[in-house]
């Protein structure tokens, strides 16, 4: 399995989805420090995305990790991430949506912030029932292509990322 960076404001679910990934039940944890789970999640404290000053870490602790994700509630009332965020990791970018069973749920807005962050494939899920969250496994076990150096300098003169399948 892939090892999964997760950043997100508080309470957005990053912690649930850890859980939910190692098949424990679900309960609250406050994450106060950036926790390596066993060898496939990388979970942070809400706050580095919140805060200007600790999100510079974000993009130190991505590199430890395959895939980044987004991760944002459906029903959050803005986003923390600028648009083109991408640009900060060199690592593929996610956006997982939580919460989507949320009586406030906003799934398509949530999904465009997404879009517009950089985030090429979105999962929508629910940690407390399960849904979605086997496309997210399914996606993380997946191998990736190989490309040789010549295959990235290619892919990079054209701006396109070398994990993109086109």
């Amino acid at each position: 399995m892939k090892k999964l960076f997760l950043m997100g404001r508080s309470e957005a679910g990053k912690t649930s989805l850890t859980q939910v990934l190692k098949g424990e039940e679900l309960h609250y944890e406050k994450t106060q420090y950036t926790k390596t789970w066993d060898t496939y999640a990388i979970d942070t404290p809400g706050e580095y995305a919140e805060n200007k000053n600790v999100g510079v870490a974000l993009g130190c602790f991505s590199f430890e990790a395959d895939v980044i994700a987004i991760l944002m509630a459906a029903d959050e009332p803005y986003s923390v991430f600028e648009a083109s965020c991408q640009s900060f990791v060199t690592r593929p970018l996610i956006g997982i949506i939580t919460k989507i069973d949320s009586p406030n749920a906003n799934v398509p807005m949530v999904r465009q912030w997404l879009i517009n962050s950089g985030c090429y494939e979105i999962f929508p899920i629910n940690n407390v029932t399960g849904e979605g969250v086997d496309a997210l496994i399914e996606y993380l076990n997946k191998t990736p292509r190989r490309i040789t150096l010549e295959e990235a300098k290619e892919r990079q003169r054209n701006g396109l990322p070398e994990w993109d399948d086109e």
